[in-house]
């Protein structure tokens, strides 16, 4: 259970940390609204991905029951994820990890109704959950049924309010941003974390088809 919920918390960062919409929104946020703005942003983020689990445990028994979707899943989510991995450290190495605060929309009064719809908004929070999120809800279900999807999904909140929390505190208090070299090499790690469980997923996968 203890490697799950490190597993669940490390890959979230992964996906948290990355520039986007929400990281954007919450930014913005932060400068007028202080600490609140993140963790009030990740209720409603927190509550579509329940949302989202809820969906796919709506048709779980038989993905549970097929080996041909787990291998797929295995194969798929892991290419993905060393993808998305090479492209973070790819991207910090090169220097073209930017946040974009201006231009970035109007605020919102109510912060947790835009948490939500920003997320679901955003073509890659809803892929990798259609994909690198329900390998791991597999694997997790595998090991430990329910108790093990719960912890996945709390050590993922977990990491979603830790991060989004910081960065609104800090900005709240500081009107700062985090040191952008302290963020790339903060990036560069959690990539080659990404690379690591992709690879790890297309070869627990590759040896299912072996042993078949």
């Amino acid at each position: 259970m203890a490697v799950l919920w490190l597993t669940a918390v490390g890959i979230a960062f992964s996906g948290a940390i990355m520039p986007g919409p929400v990281l954007t929104y919450t930014i913005k946020q932060s400068f007028t609204s202080g600490a609140k703005a993140g963790f009030l942003i990740m209720i409603g983020h927190a509550l579509l991905e329940i949302a989202l689990i809820a969906l796919i445990f709506l048709g779980f028994d038989v993905i549970l029951q097929s080996d041909a979707a787990q291998i797929i899943i295995g194969i798929v989510g892991g290419l993905l994820l060393v993808y998305l991995g090479g492209d973070m450290i790819r991207s910090s190495v090169r220097n073209k990890i930017r946040i974009e605060v201006e231009g970035g929309g109007g605020s919102s009064g109510n912060m947790i109704l835009s948490g939500l719809l920003i997320s679901a908004s955003n073509p890659y929070f809803l892929l990798w959950w259609a994909i690198i999120g329900l390998g791991f809800l597999l694997e997790a279900y595998k090991s430990f049924g329910f108790a093990g999807v719960a912890v996945f999904y709390l050590g993922h909140m977990v990491a979603d309010f830790l991060w989004y929390g910081a960065i609104s505190t800090i900005i709240g208090k500081t009107r700062k941003f985090v040191n952008m070299g302290v963020y790339r090499g903060i990036i560069v790690a959690l990539g080659c974390l990404l690379v690591y469980f992709g690879g790890n997923f297309v070869y627990q996968a590759v040896r299912s088809i072996a042993r078949a």
